[in-house]
């Protein structure tokens, strides 16, 4: 895992950061005036998108190349795609490493899903491939970078697309790859949703592969909770015009499955401590 800003592979970083390291500054300094921040605030927003769509052009040509030929350098870029992304967005994208014991090289991370922002939130942040509802896969552009990035998919209404997505978790984490799930099956508001699907905890007794609880915390919640009907063009610009863009991901202990002898008491014990997160970070 690593900090979300610190890899820029860009052909224009070294245009932002010597805006915002020396000219913002000196601007600031010598006219003293907000509106001359704010003027250097929309041409460092600028050069983000910028970046963002010379990236995502060259993302995107690389998603027809055979995924043999990419495969691990696309999941490296696509991270940073994710980077981008929040960039341009204006996010500022918090990790709080709550953890007392180093964290596994190998494990399935789970999170509260409130918001569409954990779609690049969380790869932005973590080493992770995620599993992601089958509706992505129609994202204009976005959906076959995902694809190529290896992001799996899910039909939620399908029992057969669960189980299905299920044996392919299994099989990218044999390989020793990371995945991120979302147990709440979905976007079910800013508040923790009443019960945890089983097959994150399932997966991660038959394989013996820890679990990594991460709590995200949007402090703009309205703003950022993702509302049914709600289109994901619309989201973005919502999220551009946040009133406030701070964004926190609390990570909290491994949990070994060890510990547990069935899913649904495993299960139950992971939903406690959202409970618990939820009511120090958003009560």
């Amino acid at each position: 895992m690593q900090r979300g800003d610190t890899l820029f592979p860009s052909v224009v970083r070294p245009i932002l950061q010597y805006s915002m390291a020396h000219v913002a500054p000196v601007l600031r300094a010598a006219l003293g005036g907000r509106l001359i921040y704010r003027l250097v605030r929309i041409i460092w927003l600028g050069l983000c998108w910028l970046d963002l769509t010379l990236f995502t052009a060259l993302l995107y040509m690389l998603s027809f190349v055979s995924a043999e030929c990419t495969q691990p350098a696309y999941a490296m870029l696509f991270r940073a795609w994710c980077r981008a992304f929040v960039r341009a967005l204006g996010v500022e994208l918090r990790l709080h490493q709550k953890y007392q014991d180093p964290l596994p090289k190998h494990f399935i991370l789970i999170a509260n899903h409130p918001s569409a922002f954990e779609d690049i939130g969380v790869p932005a942040l973590f080493n992770v491939i995620s599993l992601a509802k089958i509706e992505v896969l129609d994202w204009w552009i976005a959906g076959r970078i995902n694809r190529s990035a290896g992001t799996l998919f899910v039909k939620r209404e399908s029992r057969e697309s669960r189980h299905a997505a299920s044996e392919q978790v299994v099989e990218q984490l044999g390989k020793g790859r990371n995945v991120a799930i979302y147990p709440e099956g979905g976007c079910r508001g800013k508040r923790i949703f009443s019960s945890f699907r089983y097959g994150a905890f399932d997966i991660s007794l038959r394989t013996g592969v820890p679990i990594v609880p991460v709590f995200l915390q949007y402090e703009a919640q309205d703003t950022f909770e993702w509302k049914p009907h709600e289109t994901l063009m619309r989201k973005l610009w919502q999220f551009l015009n946040a009133p406030n863009k701070h964004v926190n991901y609390y990570v909290y202990d491994a949990i070994d499955p060890s510990g547990f002898s069935d899913k649904r008491n495993y299960c139950e014990f992971v939903h406690r401590l959202y409970v618990d997160w939820q009511a120090k970070y958003l009560d």
